[in-house]
This record gives structure tokens, C-alpha cells and sequence, in this order.
């Protein structure tokens, strides 16, 4: 009788699963989740204790050593011409590091992000990817909180809706498809229920916070100017024109159901959202009066 010999790339259950841009919005929440479930984190960035940098691949392999599966953002997004090199060459990385898969967020519908997919799933390993609608947190915690807490909404687009998704629904999509073989692979659309304006968008950020925010719709040129006087780096500020100048025509307008697919369950909506956004901050405001 003769022992089969082990599988020396075989991933340890026990072994961390990797978070590249475990600082991000979706990053951080879904490392909290996963710890929540017990399963162990290395948590990846430029500023965390195991650091990655997308400029510097020498990197790459002592980040993904000894870690079973890998959730991935890349930076600053999957639609600049460098993600397929870089997506590519990580998911080589990956697939010698003995990894189950990899979980990439991706923007929905975008020629440059379809070509990083491509690239990832040359590689031979498997990649599971979410396609995600605009974040809802960009308005409350992220580049345009400020803006919105000044009670304006001011951006470059028309009335195109977007089913705007909240990123903890993202965060759990994730963690699912990084803990259940049945989503290995897969592409799933991550978006809300439901398909708002920008406007209808400042509408309900006025009738959850009690205030009023208005929508302006601006030139190109001139959320351009406002952008950099506001202190975005130049490749962000590339970025978001490149966003709103090319992908916000209509091709993402429709709702999709990637998180009742996952989750079994619907989509929170912008109302919820904003809602407990709302009695989140009210909270730290009284608790700041009782100091």
C-alpha cells in the first residue's frame, strides 16, 4: 500500500485570509467581519503591519505567503490602464502561493475593469468578482461627506439614476463569497434596490438629516477646479472625471440582485442607510454634549 505525498500548495483552513486595502471602506469592514467570525485576518496596505503596495510587486509574494484566500481592491481603481498588469501579475503570485482564490471588487460595466478581470483570471486561479454600484458612503463618510455636510450636493452628471449601494451589504457579499466555496468564481452585481438621481439623492440625504442639501449639477470643468482647490490628489481628480465623464450614461441605471443571490435577503436601501447614518452621528453629537 502506497501513501499518497501532500499537496505541499494545499491552503491551511486555519490559515489568515488576506485583505489588500484592508484600510478601504470596503477593506476595513470586511476584516472586522471575518474576525467577527472568527476566521484570522492579514490585514494589507500601505499603512498597516503587513505592507503592500500596488507600485511595488516585490512585495506582493511575503504579503499573500501562508494565507488561504485574498480579498482585493485595487487602487485607485480597476479602470486605469495599469490595473490588468497589476491584477495579473498578482493573481500569478497567488496561484504559486498555493491560494483557494481571490474576491475582486470591481466598478460595474467598465471596458477597463472587464480587461483586470481578464487579466486575474488568466492566471489560473479562480476570482470571484463583485461588480458594486456607487457607494453610499461616499456621501457620508467619504471625498463628499464634507460637500454634503455643508449641505450641498455638486456634481458633474445628470439625471442619470444609479442604484446606489450601501457598503456594508458589499462587505458581506465578500466575506460570503470568501467563505463559501458555492460563490467561488462567480460574478455578482452589488447594487441597491433601487435606481435614484443625484438629485432624488440630495432629497433624501435633506429628509433623514433634517437639513437641507441641495443638488447643483456642475460643468466638467468646473467640479475639475473645485476638486483640486479642494485638495484631491491629481490621480483622483483624473479619476472622478473620468467616471463621470465616461460611466455615468445609463449602462449602470438598472438594479441588479447580486445581494439577494448571496445573501438571501434584499438590498438595504438608500432611505435605511441614510436613516442609520443619521441616528449614528446624532448619537455622537449628544454623547460630545454629556462630555
Amino acid at each position: 500500500m502506497t501513501s499518497s505525498s501532500p499537496d505541499l500548495h494545499a491552503p491551511d483552513p486555519t490559515a489568515p485570509v488576506l485583505v489588500v486595502g484592508a484600510t478601504g471602506k470596503t477593506g476595513r469592514r470586511v476584516a472586522e467581519r471575518l474576525r467577527s467570525a472568527g476566521v484570522p485576518v492579514r490585514a494589507a496596505s500601505r499603512r498597516s503591519g503587513t505592507p503592500f503596495d500596488w507600485d511595488d510587486p516585490s512585495g506582493w509574494p511575503d504579503a499573500l505567503a501562508g494565507t488561504r484566500s485574498a480579498y482585493v481592491t485595487y487602487s485607485p481603481d480597476l479602470l486605469v490602464p495599469a490595473a490588468a498588469g497589476a491584477l495579473g501579475r498578482l493573481a500569478a503570485d497567488a496561484r504559486e502561493a498555493g491560494l483557494e482564490q481571490l474576491v475582486l471588487l470591481s466598478g460595474r460595466n467598465e471596458p477597463g475593469a472587464a480587461r483586470a478581470v481578464e487579466a486575474a483570471r488568466a492566471a489560473g486561479i479562480p476570482v470571484t468578482v463583485l461588480e458594486a454600484a456607487w457607494f453610499l458612503q461616499n456621501v457620508t463618510e467619504g471625498d463628499f461627506a464634507p460637500m454634503v455636510a455643508d449641505g450641498v450636493l455638486a456634481l458633474p452628471v445628470g439625471e442619470v439614476p444609479e442604484p446606489f449601494v450601501d457598503v456594508d451589504d458589499v462587505a458581506e457579499v465578500a466575506v460570503a463569497a470568501l467563505l463559501d466555496e458555492a460563490h467561488r468564481g462567480r460574478t455578482y452585481q452589488v447594487t441597491g434596490p433601487r435606481s435614484l438621481t443625484f438629485g432624488e439623492l440630495a432629497a433624501e440625504l435633506s429628509r433623514t438629516s433634517g437639513r437641507e442639501v441641495r443638488w447643483v449639477e456642475l460643468g466638467m470643468a468646473e467640479a475639475v477646479d473645485g476638486w483640486r482647490a479642494a485638495g484631491l490628489p491629481e490621480e483622483v481628480v483624473q479619476l472622478l472625471g473620468t467616471l463621470f465623464g465616461e460611466l455615468f450614461d445609463g449602462r449602470s441605471s438598472r438594479p441588479a440582485d447580486g445581494v439577494q443571490q448571496v445573501l438571501g435577503r434584499p438590498a438595504r436601501d438608500v432611505r435605511e442607510h441614510l436613516a442609520h447614518h443619521a441616528a449614528a452621528q446624532s448619537q455622537v453629537t449628544c454623547g460630545a454634549t454629556r462630555v
